[in-house]
């Protein structure tokens, strides 16, 4: 991205950040009409779509998006692995059968590579972003620097650095009026947003505190293959490596924070917490904890406790409690208390709807009306430093600024994208990965 294309968010204070983002939520700032010379590269208005990032979730992003009313095809495909494509085009076609016409990749437009990302949003009037997200910033700025409409998976960077580099990606997406869309899909959920709604009309005044929760067992390990160089070994295993995954608390948790943050229209001011490897230990686990708990303060004084952990065998729990001086809200069961007991809303489930599905409705129905709606990567990339800043917290033992990490310039990144490249970190002698030590490891000293 040249850099007189961008609209310089680096002077711009935490403060100037909310007040933007208030305008937007509130319809202050008015999303202009487009005319649909604008959106589509084709004839007879097909909407093309090209897969950056062909996993599963990648696969299932593709599926949701051809399954939309509108008239939509998967015109590209682009990964670093040729077996994933590949696998990924089948379940694709599997999945939308009855739609054969949707599915329109032909062999020349299946790219496999690092770059391959580049080549696959050339021919696509949206792309979707799907890769383990330490490549999510690079992406992004090449979608907007061409011009596409877009759906990226959270989170949306893995350190501060790209952190940045989406933020300036999305003052110029705004500038071009592409649409933007980020899968924290609760936002996009019927129950939380008739939760919100009732929020806002006060049924539980103001948040005095907040807990959130993303408590589950184990996940997948992909045995190291003797072929397999360090790069490709980390990035087949990209949830257990930092530059790639960011930790199970900037990927995973990410949703249950963003709540907390969307509740307060605010991000939090400081970080502290505790963390470690108690359960997950083994060499191929790579570098990340298994469990984390940061105390978040947001500038009012309000505090947000975030929980998550990976324990096999141990209570699960995905929720979210926000607090009031009137009452409660359980996000998961969709239920408003008052302190006694009483309830006082209680959303009925048998209308809910398919958040992961309507994220797709709603972009590409905006994009077919030639609307500019959506602008999520501002806050996505917010909510992604809030949950950074607790990893940082938990790994250093420190009490980190919201502010200053965002400007810390802190990059995890290689310094060169390939399979015969060392990556960040490298195993020693015996095959592990050293990890972040508390009161040892140091952030921002």
């Amino acid at each position: 991205m040249q850099q007189e294309e961008l609209n310089q968010f680096h002077g711009k204070t935490r403060r100037d950040f909310m007040k933007q983002s208030s305008l937007l939520a509130g319809g202050l700032l008015a999303a202009p009409m487009l005319s649909q010379a604008n959106f589509f590269s084709g004839a007879d208005n097909v909407i093309k779509i090209a897969l950056i990032g062909c996993g599963g979730r990648g696969t299932g992003a593709a599926v949701q998006a051809l399954s939309t009313k509108e008239n939509v095809q998967l015109v590209a495909m682009a990964d670093a692995f040729a077996d994933r494509l590949n696998t990924s085009y089948n379940n694709i076609k599997d999945e939308v059968g009855d739609k054969p016409g949707r599915l329109n990749v032909k062999e020349e437009n299946k790219f496999v590579g690092f770059d391959a990302y580049q080549k696959a949003i050339a021919l696509a009037d949206v792309v979707i972003l799907a890769t383990p997200p330490g490549f999510r910033p690079i992406h992004f700025e090449e979608a907007v620097k061409q011009g596409k409409h877009i759906f990226m998976e959270k989170p949306v960077a893995t350190d501060p650095a790209g952190i940045k580099r989406v933020l300036d990606a999305a003052e110029v997406a705004k500038s071009k009026k592409l649409n933007v869309v980020v899968g924290l899909q609760r936002r996009y959920q019927t129950s939380y947003r008739e939760m919100y709604k009732r929020f806002q009309d006060g049924i539980i005044g103001d948040i005095v505190s907040m807990q959130v929760w993303w408590n589950q067992g184990a996940l997948w390990v992909k045995p190291r293959k003797p072929e397999y160089t360090e790069m490709e070994y980390q990035m087949r295993n990209w949830y257990y490596f930092n530059w790639l995954c960011g930790d199970h608390i900037v990927e995973q948790h990410i949703h249950n924070i963003d709540v907390g943050n969307w509740f307060m229209n605010d991000y939090p001011v400081t970080a502290v917490g505790m963390g470690g490897r108690s359960v997950r230990t083994g060499k191929e686990f790579g570098e990340i904890y298994d469990h984390h708990f940061v105390e978040y303060r947001f500038g009012n004084g309000v505090v947000m406790n975030s929980q998550c952990r990976h324990w096999k065998d141990a209570d699960s729990r995905v929720d979210e409690e926000i607090v009031g001086i009137k009452g409660r809200m359980l996000m998961d069961k969709a239920v408003i208390k008052d302190h006694k007991g009483k309830v006082l809303y209680q959303f009925d489930k048998k209308n809910e709807n398919q958040p992961y599905q309507a994220e797709h409705d709603e972009l590409f129905a905006a994009i077919a009306k030639g609307e500019y709606k959506f602008w999520d990567a501002e806050r996505a990339a917010k909510t992604t430093l809030t949950a950074i800043i607790g990893r940082l917290a938990t790994y250093s033992g420190q009490t980190i600024a919201f502010d200053k990490a965002l400007n810390s310039g802190l990059n995890l990144q290689p310094a060169k994208y390939a399979f015969d490249a060392a990556p960040p970190i490298v195993p020693d002698a015996s095959g592990n990965y050293a990890y972040a030590k508390p009161g040892i490891t140091r952030y921002f000293s």
